[in-house]
């Protein structure tokens, strides 16, 4: 049997306190670290055509945010679901027979109507 006492014990590590790092300076081109970076995206949502399945897929997460925070009904976010799975079901299908393309097309300018109008109701809410 294997305890957390049979493991030696790690010394303990101290924050830097600042008399430690008085009379040092950094400099303003230091190496950055990886992770997270600012978008400049000047505050607005740029308007995304539905011409991928991600660009779908993002519609049905805003639409979840949307129910989550409450700006829209649990009744346009069924139906923004419904639109979704039935044009995710056709991207698949299109893929197979080229064909369906404009039955795509069709539910696809749907579905921006759809999340336009939802968005301007939502922008009114506010």
């Amino acid at each position: 049997m294997c305890t957390l006492r049979s493991y030696p014990l790690l010394p303990r590590r101290h924050p830097v306190s600042s008399h430690e790092t008085e009379g040092t300076t950094t400099s303003p081109r230091a190496p950055r670290t990886p992770g997270l970076r600012v978008i400049r995206g000047e505050g607005q949502r740029r308007e995304e055509p539905l011409a991928s399945r991600d660009a779908v897929a993002r519609v049905l997460m805003e639409a979840g945010a949307d129910l989550l925070l409450r700006r829209i009904s649990p009744l346009r976010a069924q139906e923004i679901e419904r639109k979704v799975d039935r044009v995710l079901d056709l991207f698949d299908r299109v893929d197979a027979a080229p064909v369906l393309m404009p039955v795509l097309k069709r539910h696809l300018d749907e579905l921006e109507a759809l999340m336009r109008e939802t968005r301007e109701v939502r922008a009114a809410r506010r």
